[in-house]
């Protein structure tokens, strides 16, 4: 737990470090909701902050041509600043499952997680629905929204992108900050060096 002023505290949360963590996750979600896999799977693949994903209307991953958009283009609400978020052949994939299939011709400006209420679901809710789908897994860590961002890091860091484009992609103002965010610690560096043997 950290700190906050007010005496409040806030939960430090995990990334996924396991590919079939992942992929039970995806069905433990879909089995719920295709909106609910597609929070995950936008989340783990995009790196974007939860506020930003809930934030998402139909028009920011839906083009006029009834397709999935190739890209994001969003106003970080932390930051302010514009970002250009590519999406991948699964994210795609997924969008179009879910507008065909869960929302039957959405208007444009409709929020891309719909509750039942007809906003955006509420960040403890998609807190909620992630917890739960760790639980039901097995996962004993502590799992919350901001683990898809951290998953995204792990990942990208474990299949070699280089440090300072995932601090950057995660807007970070230091190499060693992204390395604590993204769980790795000082015992998995030095068994790199250990290994090593040259």
């Amino acid at each position: 737990m950290i700190p906050l002023k007010g005496g409040e505290s806030v939960e430090i949360v995990q990334p996924i470090k396991e590919k079939q963590k992942i992929e039970a996750m995806k069905k433990v979600l879909r089995a719920s909701a295709l909106r609910n896999e597609l929070l995950f799977v936008l989340g783990i693949n995009t790196g974007l902050r939860i506020s930003d994903l809930l934030g998402l209307r139909i028009q920011d991953v839906w083009t006029s041509k009834n397709e999935p958009a190739e890209r994001i283009e969003l106003k970080e609400k932390k930051t302010s600043k514009v970002r250009h978020v590519a999406l991948n052949s699964k994210s795609r994939l997924l969008i179009r499952q879910y507008i065909e299939k869960e929302r039957h011709q959405p208007a444009p400006d409709e929020p891309l997680f719909l509750s039942q209420k007809g906003g955006p679901i509420s960040r403890q809710h998609a807190y909620d629905i992630l917890n739960t789908a760790a639980r039901l897994i097995g996962i004993t860590d502590r799992i919350g929204t901001h683990s898809l961002r951290k998953t995204f890091g792990y990942f990208a860091y474990q299949q070699g992108t280089d440090l300072a484009m995932i601090q950057k992609l995660l807007n970070h103002s230091s190499q060693a900050e992204t390395l604590r965010y993204i769980g790795i610690t000082q015992e998995q560096m030095d068994d790199v060096v250990m290994r090593l043997e040259l």
